[in-house]
């Protein structure tokens, strides 16, 4: 299987420059599915930390760079929305956040925020024991014991090291989203109303905005944060 992708044919989210070259790197199997970046391109085409892959290789197995608090040395790996990337050695710390346009970009934190990672709940099951199972938009899995606060379209915060839910923010009207993909992906505003479509299409989200004429979106795209995940850590 080939290790390469064509630069035309990279998902929008994908932060490269599509006619410079024929080929990108392909992402590696793992987390956020068609839609993560190899990290790789983060490391090279983003930040500039690495000119090519054996470079990114040498830097990665000083284990001093961490995804969501654990050690990365798979230059392949995919970067995905709300990631957390810590650079240990540098002492930078970055959220992976959604840009003009959709593409991901980075969001520099400080070092305690990069201590968790945000995860909008997509999907929700019972487990054995009684336990509630929570699927996030990563592809991560969460079994907590006291699932029936939790619903779809909810967002948690999930501690990197313990993997404890330390915050939880419920998808409903006035709660500040942004949005993800679409037309208006990286903007950030309030759920004025969710308008709920009959049959199997996407409800409408309407979202207000202090500055700004605000705008209207599917379900799917939005997600819920608070003011800690709008790049403004004060």
């Amino acid at each position: 299987m080939s290790k390469h992708q064509k630069r035309l044919s990279v998902p929008n989210s994908w932060p490269v420059e599509r006619k410079t070259a024929t080929f990108t790197v392909k992402a590696g199997a793992g987390p956020h599915g068609e839609s993560g970046v190899p990290l790789l391109i983060v490391l090279r085409d983003v930040l500039g930390y690495a000119d090519n892959r054996k470079e990114a290789r040498y830097a990665l197995n000083e284990d001093n760079v961490l995804i969501n608090g654990k050690a990365v040395s798979d230059e392949e790996r995919p970067v995905g929305m709300f990631d957390i990337l810590a650079f240990t050695q540098r002492e930078e710390y970055y959220r992976v956040f959604p840009g003009e346009g959709g593409r991901l970009a980075l969001t520099a934190i400080e070092a305690d925020a990069a201590e968790s990672k945000l995860g909008k709940i997509v999907n929700k099951s019972h487990v054995s024991g009684g336990d509630v199972q929570l699927g996030l938009h990563d592809g991560e899995t969460l079994v907590v014991e006291d699932g029936d606060q939790y619903a779809g379209g909810d967002s948690i915060v999930v501690d990197n090291e313990s993997s404890e839910v330390i915050a939880h923010f419920e998808y409903e009207e006035g709660a500040l989203v942004t949005a993800v993909e679409g037309a208006h992906a990286g903007e950030i505003g309030t759920v004025d109303e969710i308008q709920v479509t009959p049959g199997s299409a996407q409800n409408n989200v309407l979202v207000s905005q202090d500055e700004g004429e605000g705008f209207e979106t599917v379900e799917e795209y939005v997600v819920v944060i608070d003011e800690n995940f709008t790049g403004d850590d004060e």
